[in-house]
């Protein structure tokens, strides 16, 4: 449109028709337009290539979302785990799961909104890892029973059958198949230096007294015997911050903020639990809540007086009563539980510094 003015222009006032002049008109148009089209590209706010506001950063590289052609995948969002094996586990390592909808043996329902969920079965992981040796790691698995992976590996020793030979264990943050783990719990090798800092690697087993202090650690044992029993869910990790000069205890740092003493011979594994963005995800409808085996949580001000403590009355309001359970107990702002030094004495005398609450936490504090 613009060469079709121009000519009509020169024209118009009687410039001459020449190739030369309409040559000139031309490339003088084109290159008009053409900084104009770059020019509104660049302020473009639709470029992926633009960095969004903090509340809206969701990195594409980390999890996938769906086109909404139903409203039950609009906002689902699931981590990527390409590494992931789509295969099904090894039937020697599993046990069925027998479901009770939340009753306990007198049929009495003592953990509420559960029941329903897809079928699934236990897969059987090894918190003890006291056999030694070299063990390689054949796969990473999805575990329907817990938010972490869980890694199959298989024993080098070729005498070794059955579930000596094969085991699962709970996956370190970027372990993948071909690395090699080891399990120092019934002892070290009588080396130091650089053959003693190789056994610190993730995935290994070691017991608390060798682990140098700042080291991230999971699978927490409390017994020198004992499976491990803390720091086992998905993204989560402590650290070892101080080792006693008596040489019987370690404070070890957890994620919530506590500082607790654990005995020198209990056993950790290296590294932090995988599938660290569990937490980023998004079920997106009811119905995926219900495959997981959860009903739904019915509201305390929609029941009858006689089922709830709000309940009853007309409307919902549960007047002015303090926010509690079905059995009555305060759920805001009061204290049920005394642990470490605050509490009872020697209620918890581990603990030597209790995770920050209320003012301490909003401020900073640990």
């Amino acid at each position: 449109m613009l060469c079709v003015r121009a000519l009509r222009t020169f024209s118009s006032l009687g410039a001459p028709s020449s190739s030369r002049a309409l040559t000139h008109v031309f490339r003088t148009t084109t290159a008009t337009n053409s900084v104009a089209r770059s020019y509104a590209t660049h302020i473009a706010p639709a470029s992926k290539d633009q960095p969004k506001a903090a509340s809206l950063n969701v990195d594409s590289n980390v999890f996938k979302t769906y086109k909404p052609v139903s409203p039950g995948i609009r906002h689902l969002r699931r981590p990527i785990n390409d590494h992931i094996y789509q295969g099904k586990p090894v039937r020697l390592l599993t046990a069925c799961l027998r479901k009770h909808g939340g009753r306990n043996s007198h049929g009495r329902i003592t953990v509420r909104f559960r029941g329903g969920g897809h079928k699934r079965r236990v897969r059987l992981i090894d918190f003890l890892r006291t056999e030694p040796g070299e063990y390689d790691v054949i796969r990473i698995e999805y575990d329907p029973g817990r938010s972490a992976h869980i890694a199959l590996i298989k024993a080098r020793d070729a005498a070794a059958e059955g579930k000596a030979k094969w085991k699962y264990i709970l996956a370190t943050e970027g372990m993948r198949p071909g690395d090699v783990v080891q399990s120092y719990r019934m002892g070290m090798p009588e080396t130091t230096g650089i053959l003693r800092a190789r056994t610190v690697r993730p995935g290994n087993v070691l017991p608390i007294r060798f682990i140098p202090t700042g080291t991230v650690i999971h699978c927490v044992a409390l017994s020198p015997t004992g499976k491990a029993l803390l720091v086992r869910s998905a993204g989560s990790f402590a650290q070892v911050v101080h080792h006693d000069e008596s040489g019987r205890y370690s404070h070890v740092r957890l994620q919530s903020g506590e500082i607790r003493k654990v005995l020198q011979d209990c056993c950790a594994t290296i590294g932090r639990v995988s599938n660290l963005n569990w937490k980023g995800r998004k079920i997106g409808k009811a119905g995926r809540n219900r495959w997981l085996g959860w009903r739904p949580r019915v509201r305390g001000v929609a029941m009858n007086a006689n089922d709830h403590p709000h309940g009853g009355g007309r409307g919902k309001s549960k007047s002015n009563k303090h926010p509690v359970s079905v059995w009555g107990w305060a759920t805001k702002g009061k204290r049920t539980r005394k642990p470490g030094p605050k509490g009872p004495k020697n209620s918890n005398k581990m603990v030597i510094r209790e995770r920050p609450r209320g003012k301490e936490k909003r401020t900073g504090g640990s």
